[in-house]
Formats: structure tokens, C-alpha cells, sequence
């Protein structure tokens, strides 16, 4: 039978090889910038030293400041990825653009996500068994967005080796025969070579490892690479980005309903509740997208209640362990566990994140991870590590909901698309939902593209965020760091009020350098000029300094956007980002004029918050089979 699953295997590879051969050469460097012009202008005004985005009362104005007879061109409904993928792309092409999203930018989907920028070796796989030339043209977009992404934020991106334990001879050639040709489709959007390792070696780069597993004895490993990312700050670097290049956006910022023309057949805008002031006002533009992730339907019944709903949501579980539970720089992933499902162990910011789980979920705002979900995956990976894998261990664990999408005017909608959907069903509503966060630049991009068909719009130019970098990208590289622990010192005040200097550490100035590229220069100024230099929280290189810099810079309205999307403190250490409540709090009432009601209104939201990320310590209930202490 392997004998037989391995001519099939290489017979498949053999084929689809002639396909890529044939018809999937890659754009030349010359081709991918078609209107240099426009994209220079574009990263003239991103790489400017000191770049920062509008205030938030500029851009409230500049959206409330439209009007029927002088519209946007486009209004961007979501904040996720796509949403300010959207707004970005739209921006440089020399279109007015607004965006409105109804919570934080990232509040959703796009902070909870595997944290991995992937090609989709498992669609590979299914594309060679198959034969489906459509699902190889699916991977090789991806992997071509894939290096894109890591290319245009270098600093919050990388690439990331991936360990695939095999415990057969014929897993052993399966997986290198797979991941080879995974190398072969990339081309030259190749991270680098993947390769076979013995098991001593594999033991050596993965300590916690196990050479033996249910009666099994580790036969070597493969390892190739995909990229890493640190979502929601991407997912902010977008919104901030489009904003420096003339998008009017604006979090907290809900969608009440849409506007129609008199004739009632056409959105022309829609109506905005600012949920910080209270305040409604209508933004008229010539196109609406709607890029609310899984909740595009409830955009969509705005326009037309009747509709055929779109999305089928799938949550997805992970959970956050100590760093000792794999290896910094080398993660492991099972692509078949007993079951049949996928199990991961990824290094993460210091930490160690697992996962996940694919199930069917409600639509909710804050989607809580189940105890049974927590459990599975501590189950899942106890059989690959020689280490006590326990309950008590995890720091964090979240959910959240992937928009899987149907495509309405499809004939056959039995079976649900991981690939995204753009879609019209009512003029002047461009829908785009589907896909991944790896594709979210190609997703923009047509999504851009309806519009400009909807609305007869005219652009400058055509798309050229495939070459532009989010602020932050340019002039960086991984040694940028260095200037700031030998230029900065971290001023920090003691509880008697006193204020002392410290050293800016290797690990700090790795950290801010990661989270702002070369605008952590500024995070650091405040750190030192204004006596900001002290870490938040025990153990973790968050500095009080990015509380102030984050909402004068980065649209932070509350303390949960800054520990759930500024800093991620929330997602790696849920009692660590409890601790560190009162004093973001302290910050942020400072730079926004907050009473004392507010004040304890927001340290209460941010504990209501926090209960959502089932921890160790606000478990559900403990009589799973990983409770050792």
C-alpha cells in the first residue's frame, strides 16, 4: 500500500511539474512596477522621517466632510486586513478613500490568527492528488503574496523554519518528495531550501522532540520554511499607512445603515455613529466595500435583508506556553495528527504558540475558546514532546472566526471556498470576504478593482502596493536595534518619584525595533526625554513609552486596543496584561483627558476583556488530564 501511495505521489508531482514548467513563470522585476511614478511618490511620503498618520479628529472631519455632490470615491466598511488593504490600495492610486471600522483596527479576525504567512502546503498536496490545476494556481498566489508580505513589512515579518516529524521510512520520503516540490512551486519567492534531518540532528535543533511516540520511533524530521508575522501591529502598520497617504479612516466608528440614492437601486454612503463621541454624521461616496469579515452579511442586509448569506464561520482555537516548550526560531508542525487534523508548536514572541482547531461557531463580537478545545490541543501536541505538557502551563488561549465564504452567485455551493469572493449583489456594494491573511494585498487589490468598475471611477494609476512598504519598512533592517540601545537610555520613575536612568537593553531595542522599524526611534525619545522607560509588565520588553507613542501615533482609543493590538500582551500573557491594567491606564488617561469614571470604566472593560482568553488561572473548570502543577 505505501509502495502504491508513493508511485501515486511522485507520478502526481511528475505531472504537475510539467504544469509549472509550462505555465506559471513569474512576472519580471521590471513588469511588477508598472507605474513607478506613483509608486515612488507613495514611499516618498511612507520612508519620510517623523511620518505619522492624521489626528483622529482630521480624519472624522474629512469623512463627515463629504457629501452628495462631492463624494469619496471609495468607503471602506472593516478595519481587518483586507479593509485597510483595501483603503491603501485605493489611497495610492490616487483615489478619496475613507474607512470606518466599528471597533479597534485588527479587533477581529485578523489578531487571532495562526500568526503564520503560508502558501498552503496542504492545498499543494490536494492539488498534485487531484490533479487540479486550480489549486496549484491557488498556491502559487500565495506563495507569491507570501513573499510580498515579508518583503513590505520586514519588521514585522520573517521567514520561519518548520520542523515536520516523521515516524515511518515512507513519511520520510513523503514529506521531502512534498516539500521539495512545495521549494519547486515557490521559485524565486523561495524562503529557503527545505532539507531532511536525521534524528539526532532533529533532537538537537527541537529539544523537547520525542524519539518515541505511542509505540513509535522517530525516524528524522523534515524541515522547510514558511513566514511568521505579528498580526494586529501589520494590521495597524496598514491602517497607519494608508492613513500618512491620504485615507480618512476612523476606528469606533459603526455602520448604522446605508445610504441609498432617491430612486433607491444604488448605495451612495452610509450613515457613521462615532461610538466615542456618540456623535452620527453620513459619508457619501461613489462605491461602498464591505470588508467586515464574518460579519459582511449584516453589512450586506443593510443594503437588502433578502440576501443569500455568504459566510460560514469556522473558529479556530490556539493557545499561548512558556517559551521552554519549543525552540526560538524553529517551529513544529504535524500535518496529520490520529485524528486527521493539523497541530502546530510556533515561537512567538518569546513565547510558544499552539494550535488549532477547525469547527463550526457562532458570530460573536468576543469569541471564547471552549475548555474541550484548550484540551484537544494540549492532547495533540503531548504526543510529539518528551516534556509534561500541562493545563496549568497556559498563559493565554483564544478564538477566532474564520469567514469562510460561499459565493452567492456560484452554481454549486456545496462546498465552502478558502479562497475569497468578490461579489455585487447590490449596486454600489462591493463585497470581499474569504481568503487568508497571506493574500490580503491580492485581495485589495480586487476588491479595488470592482469598484473602480462599479463606480466608473477614475484612478491616476494602477496598483503598486505589491512593492510598498508599511511605515516603519523602509531603511530598516535587523541590526536596527543596535542604534537604539547604544543612543537611548530608558528614564524611568521610581514610586517615590524620582527619576533614574536605565540601560536600553538587547532585548528591548530588539523588541521596539521589531514593533516600529525605524520609527522606534521615537518610542525611544519618549522613553528617555519624558521618564517612560519602564517595562509594563515583569519579564516582557513593553515599555510605558508605546503607551503614550501608540495614542498620539497610532489611533489607540482604550487599553485593551493597546494590549490586545498594540503590544499583544493579552494574547501572550493573559495575568501578565492584568497586572499591567493600571498603568496603560494611568498613560492613556493622561493623553486623553480621562475623569476618574473613565478611568475605572476602562479597567473594567479591559478585566471583562481578559476573562475572554481562557488562562491557567480563569480556566472554565480543571479536570482535564493536563492539570499537573
Amino acid at each position: 500500500m505505501a509502495t502504491w501511495r508513493l508511485r501515486r505521489a511522485a507520478a502526481a508531482i511528475a505531472a504537475s511539474s510539467a504544469v509549472v514548467a509550462a505555465g506559471a513563470a513569474w512576472p519580471s522585476a521590471s513588469a511588477s512596477d508598472p507605474f513607478p511614478a506613483a509608486l515612488e511618490a507613495a514611499r516618498r511620503r511612507v520612508a519620510q522621517p517623523g511620518a505619522a498618520p492624521p489626528p483622529r479628529a482630521a480624519q472624522r472631519a474629512a469623512l463627515a466632510g463629504s457629501t452628495p455632490a462631492d463624494p469619496l470615491d471609495v468607503l471602506v466598511v472593516g478595519g481587518g486586513a483586507t479593509g485597510c488593504g483595501v483603503a491603501l490600495d485605493a489611497a495610492t492610486r490616487g483615489l478619496r478613500v475613507g474607512l470606518v471600522e466599528r471597533e479597534d483596527f485588527s479587533s477581529g479576525t485578523s489578531s487571532r490568527s495562526t500568526k503564520l504567512i503560508h502558501g498552503g502546503v496542504r492545498y499543494l498536496e490536494k492539488a498534485v492528488f487531484n490533479l487540479d490545476y486550480g489549486q496549484l494556481k491557488l498556491v502559487f498566489h500565495a506563495l507569491k503574496e507570501r513573499k510580498q508580505v515579508i518583503e513590505n513589512a520586514p519588521h514585522l515579518c520573517h521567514a520561519l523554519p518548520c520542523m515536520t516529524p516523521c515516524f515511518n521510512w515512507f513519511e520520510v520520503v513523503y514529506y521531502w518528495f512534498g516539500l521539495k516540490f512545495y521549494d519547486i512551486v515557490a521559485g524565486r519567492r523561495l524562503l529557503h531550501l527545505s532539507r531532511y534531518y536525521s534524528v539526532d540532528e532533529s533532537v538537537e535543533l527541537f529539544p523537547t522532540l520525542a524519539k518515541n511516540s505511542h509505540d513509535r520511533s522517530l525516524r528524522g524530521t523534515v524541515v522547510y520554511y514558511d513566514g511568521q508575522m505579528n498580526d494586529s501591529r501589520l494590521n495597524v502598520g496598514l491602517a497607519c499607512t494608508a492613513a500618512v497617504v491620504g485615507a480618512a479612516i476612523l476606528n469606533y466608528a459603526e455602520v448604522v445603515s446605508l445610504i441609498k440614492d432617491e430612486s433607491g437601486e444604488r448605495i451612495i454612503g452610509a450613515r457613521i455613529r462615532d461610538t466615542l463621541s456618540g456623535k452620527e454624521f453620513d459619508a457619501f461616496a461613489k462605491v461602498v466595500v464591505n470588508a467586515a469579515g464574518p460579519f459582511c452579511d449584516s453589512v450586506r442586509k443593510m443594503a437588502n435583508n433578502d440576501v443569500v448569506p455568504m459566510i460560514s464561520p469556522s473558529s479556530g482555537v490556539h493557545i499561548v506556553l512558556p517559551d521552554y516548550y519549543s525552540p526560538d526560531g524553529m517551529g513544529l508542525i504535524v500535518p496529520k495528527t490520529k485524528d486527521g487534523r493539523v497541530v502546530f508548536m510556533l515561537p512567538w514572541l518569546g513565547r510558544t504558540v499552539a494550535g488549532t482547531t477547525d469547527s463550526s461557531t457562532a458570530i460573536t463580537m468576543l469569541p471564547e475558546p471552549h475548555e474541550d478545545e484548550i484540551q484537544f490541543i494540549l492532547d495533540a501536541i503531548c504526543d510529539y514532546l518528551n516534556v509534561q505538557v500541562r493545563r496549568s502551563d497556559v498563559l493565554s488561549a483564544w478564538s477566532g472566526i474564520r469567514p469562510l465564504a460561499m459565493d452567492p452567485s456560484a452554481k454549486n455551493t456545496e462546498s465552502i471556498s478558502r479562497d475569497h469572493v468578490v461579489f455585487e449583489d447590490y449596486p454600489g456594494l462591493i463585497t470581499i470576504t474569504g481568503g487568508k491573511w497571506t493574500t490580503y494585498r491580492s485581495m485589495a487589490e480586487d476588491a479595488v478593482n470592482a469598484a473602480i468598475r462599479s463606480g466608473n471611477l477614475k484612478p491616476a494609476n494602477g496598483c503598486v502596493t505589491d512593492h510598498l512598504h508599511i511605515l516603519g519598512g523602509y531603511g530598516w533592517d535587523p541590526a536596527s536595534f543596535t542604534v537604539l540601545a547604544q543612543n537611548y537610555k530608558r528614564m524611568k520613575r521610581t514610586y517615590g518619584g524620582k527619576i533614574i536612568p536605565g540601560a536600553m537593553d538587547s532585548a528591548v531595542s530588539k523588541h521596539l525595533s521589531h514593533a516600529y522599524g525605524t520609527l522606534a526611534t521615537q518610542v525611544a525619545s519618549i522613553a528617555q526625554n519624558e521618564g517612560l522607560g519602564k517595562r509594563l509588565a515583569h519579564g516582557y520588553p513593553f515599555l510605558e513609552a508605546e503607551v503614550a507613542y501608540c495614542a498620539r501615533h497610532e489611533y489607540c482609543e482604550s487599553a485593551v486596543d493597546f494590549i490586545a493590538r498594540r503590544c499583544r500582551l493579552a494574547f501572550l500573557d493573559t495575568d501578565a496584561a492584568g497586572r499591567a491594567l493600571p498603568r496603560i491606564i494611568e498613560i492613556l488617561a493622561l493623553e486623553r483627558k480621562w475623569d476618574k469614571a473613565r478611568q475605572k470604566l476602562e479597567l473594567q472593560k479591559g478585566k471583562d476583556f481578559l476573562e475572554t482568553f481562557k488562562s491557567s488561572k480563569n480556566a472554565q473548570f480543571r479536570d482535564g488530564k493536563h492539570n499537573g502543577q
